[in-house]
């Protein structure tokens, strides 16, 4: 399986980014391990601070499932949103955070209901899971 895992703004930032709430782990390293522990599936990775490069990726359809974190643009972003509906393929998102558990702007999700399922709140974690998921 082909699975894309996306990355919104500031997730470049992992492994320094307020590792109270993220961890210090950064995306290359735990990267290294999923991909280690997946060795039968290809992962790709995509990260992008800019909401139309995401949407560009997500467009080139070169994969057989998603595993999104937008990040930021969870709680605004239609055109992202928009573009998860197009895609007919198993779409995961998640969040290193419990987002229900932040500041309320956090606590609503305009993509959750373009994808197929959500995991809030597991850490680094939530990416393996979500994995685990499309199998």
């Amino acid at each position: 399986m082909k699975i894309l895992i996306i990355n919104g703004p500031n997730l470049n930032l992992l492994g320094t980014r307020e590792p109270e709430v993220y961890g210090t782990i950064s995306m290359k390293d735990y990267m290294d391990e999923l991909k280690k522990e997946f060795s039968s599936d290809e992962l790709l990775y995509f990260q992008s601070n800019i909401e139309g490069e995401m949407i560009n990726r997500l467009q080139k359809d070169d994969f057989d499932a998603v595993v999104i974190n937008p990040g930021a643009f969870t709680h605004y972003s239609y055109a992202i949103a928009d573009c998860l509906k197009n895609i007919q393929k198993p779409k995961v998102e998640i969040h290193i955070s419990n987002i229900y558990q932040r500041e309320e702007f956090r606590q609503k999700s305009v993509t959750a209901a373009c994808t197929d399922s959500v995991l809030s709140g597991f850490g680094m974690k939530g990416y393996r899971l979500a994995i685990l998921s499309l199998k």
